[in-house]
């Protein structure tokens, strides 16, 4: 018989922050993770960033989502990002959130990935659905950006540049956003 190797050992506090969610209308599997570099885990820490409490900042560089909070706190999400040529960087709010939503990919994007064609005219909600178990919408002077802040079941791309310039969460971690911000909260990133 041939032994498996040890599985790691994980803190419970991570494990059941980022286990299964069978309540949801699509079912959220755990998070394995081994796929999870620790240093994107879900936290409250001091505010690096000077903004008003409810505003959203998304640190490029670090690979950071950070939820100001009150007290000169903020939540920290690890999170994954535009890779070279699909970055947006600005100030915008978040015109609309949506639970579960549909996708559609841009006109240019299914020049690039023909194989999308079928979703042209959109992808229903689900948990293989690109934007995932929730999707915030940013808008910018009054327009939408197309880019938005949206989950992913891929936990080895936190924190790497890996999308067509959406902002990815885990989906634990995007419902737990969406669920602490509100329409039109601004958003930062930088």
């Amino acid at each position: 018989m041939v032994q498996q190797p040890p599985q790691p050992q994980f803190d419970p506090f991570y494990v059941n922050m980022y286990g299964p969610m069978p309540n949801e209308k699509f079912p959220v599997p755990a998070v394995d993770l081994r796929y999870l570099k620790p240093e994107y885990y879900r936290r409250v820490v001091d505010d690096p960033t000077g903004e008003r409490p409810g505003t959203i900042v998304v640190d490029t560089s670090t690979r950071y989502l950070y939820l100001v909070r009150e007290g000169r706190q903020a939540i920290r999400y690890g999170a994954g990002i535009g890779r070279a040529g699909f970055e947006w960087s600005g100030r915008g709010y978040i015109q609309y959130k949506r639970e579960w939503p549909t996708w559609t990919p841009p006109a240019s994007m299914i020049e690039r990935e023909p194989h999308l064609e079928e979703w042209r005219h959109g992808q229903p909600g689900g948990i293989d659905n690109p934007l995932g178990a929730r999707a915030l919408y940013i808008f910018e002077n009054g327009r939408d950006t197309i880019y938005r802040v949206h989950g992913s079941g891929e936990a080895w791309t936190i924190g790497d540049a890996v999308s067509s310039g959406c902002v990815r969460l885990l989906h634990q971690d995007v419902i737990d956003l969406y669920d602490r911000v509100s329409q039109g909260a601004p958003i930062l990133v930088v």
